[in-house]
């Protein structure tokens, strides 16, 4: 990659990465999975009316959405309401890589390469650790919601790659139509419709630049810019720059809010990475993009 694209890969990154602290502080006083509702109608209008559908199938499109961003991002928002912290989520929701590559062999019947094992091994051994070693304030309802969410990621990537559907901003958006009322729909079912009635008339100056920057940076700009970068390099030149995003994260949550990881954390997240790097290394054999697996990111 020239250096111009590495730059706008390291933006991206850095975007997603901040993203988890702008969640965890717009959300304060807002029920998450309206929050999260609101985010995406964000995502959907206008953009909706102004974007082109993907070339693929709605069964697709919707398949894509619904664990992609629907499920992804509930259990996300819930978990980070219940005390999981902003830096940890980013890192654990990384596990994303494993369950895809497992998933995928399952169902898709795509057996790993050896250095996809070893990245599985890795990682898994990396979440072992963190779950093991978290602190005290991280409930265990929290880690598994977030863990929940990764896996949701995972299967919403083996959806795509079986539909041969390639990520991009025209999906982001277009996939966004299943996820603001089954969203809202669940708010009103679990907070009750007073409590979504005073988030919605209440909402706070801060809530309305997190669903900006969460919307507009994180979603559109993030995956245009992130598009662009893939429609010129290989996935495996730069996907791997993703990995960047929980480091942003756990370093911006240190300097912000104070939020110091411990050593299970910081020595778990790093073989989780590492793992996840190994597994994103391409097959050798590979020459073609669409034979190249499907692992996006959309923190």
């Amino acid at each position: 990659m020239t250096l111009r694209d590495s730059l706008l890969a390291a933006l991206v990154a850095t975007i997603w990465g901040f993203n988890f602290v702008v969640i965890d502080w717009g959300m304060d006083g807002v029920p998450p999975l309206l929050f999260a509702a609101v985010r995406f109608t964000a995502v959907l209008l206008p953009a909706v009316f102004l974007v082109r559908r993907p070339a693929a199938s709605w069964r697709a499109i919707l398949g894509v959405g619904a664990f992609m961003s629907l499920g992804q991002f509930g259990f996300l928002y819930v978990s980070m309401a219940a005390g999981m912290p902003p830096g940890l989520a980013a890192l654990v929701l990384q596990a994303q890589v494993v369950f895809t590559i497992a998933i995928a062999a399952g169902v898709l019947r795509e057996l790993p390469t050896t250095a996809q094992v070893v990245g599985v091994a890795l990682g898994t051994l990396g979440l072992v650790v963190v779950g093991a070693g978290r602190g005290g304030d991280v409930p265990v309802a929290a880690l598994l919601l977030c863990l929940a969410a990764a896996l949701s990621w995972g299967v919403g990537n083996v959806v795509a790659r079986a539909a041969g559907v390639a990520g991009g901003l025209s999906l982001t958006v277009w996939s966004a139509l299943v996820v603001p009322v089954p969203l809202l729909g669940l708010s009103l079912l679990v907070d009750g419709p007073a409590a979504a009635g005073a988030a919605l008339t209440g909402f706070t100056w801060q809530a309305a630049v997190s669903t900006l920057y969460t919307a507009g940076l994180a979603s559109l700009v993030g995956y245009g810019i992130f598009t662009g970068l893939l429609a010129r390099w290989p996935s495996g030149a730069v996907v791997p720059w993703v990995l960047l995003a929980p480091v942003v994260a756990m370093v911006s949550a240190w300097l912000l809010l104070d939020e110091v990881p411990n050593a299970a954390e910081t020595g778990g997240g790093v073989l989780l990475l590492v793992g996840a790097l190994v597994a994103l290394r391409p097959r050798a054999a590979v020459t073609r993009r669409d034979e190249e697996p499907v692992l996006t990111a959309a923190p």
